[in-house]
């Protein structure tokens, strides 16, 4: 029987699951996965990300409008928190009436390239995870726990 790149993924993501779960057996305030989780893993900062990532730059507005449903002063903040961790940048122009840009900067590329696969997986499996949500909603009825 010939073994595959796709049979051995399993083992390979495990022992690399084991690896990153090592690494962070520190203090929570001191670890990497936590400390990077935290700040990025809401879903305005993904969105933020994926979007500067597929147009390069990006006013305050457009990248708004392409979100959609954010606030401003959520985008404002989310910004920010990105702008302070070194995934993006914002450019101020001395123009009347004022522009400012905002785009990803080398560790925000970076991070697209990580966040990709998780985007690639989402397309992939949206249907599944849908599906899996309403039948956890039925059982959830039928045994009233809903």
């Amino acid at each position: 029987m010939q073994v595959t790149i796709t049979d051995n993924q399993p083992i390979t993501f495990r022992a690399e699951a084991q690896k990153i779960l090592q690494n962070a057996q520190t203090a929570a305030s001191i670890c990497p996965v936590r400390h990077v989780l935290d700040r990025i893993g809401d879903k305005w900062s993904l969105l933020c990300i994926l979007h500067l990532g597929a147009a390069d730059t990006l006013r305050f507005n457009e990248l708004r409008k392409q979100i959609g449903d954010v606030s401003q002063r959520m985008l404002t903040v989310t910004l920010r928190s990105l702008e302070a961790d070194g995934l993006v940048q914002r450019h101020v122009y001395a123009e009347v009436p004022p522009r400012v840009e905002y785009q990803l900067t080398p560790l925000g590329h970076s991070l697209l390239v990580a966040f990709s696969g998780l985007g690639t997986w989402a397309n992939a499996h949206a249907q599944e995870v849908a599906q899996a949500r309403q039948a956890f909603a039925a059982r959830e009825k039928h045994e009233g726990r809903s």
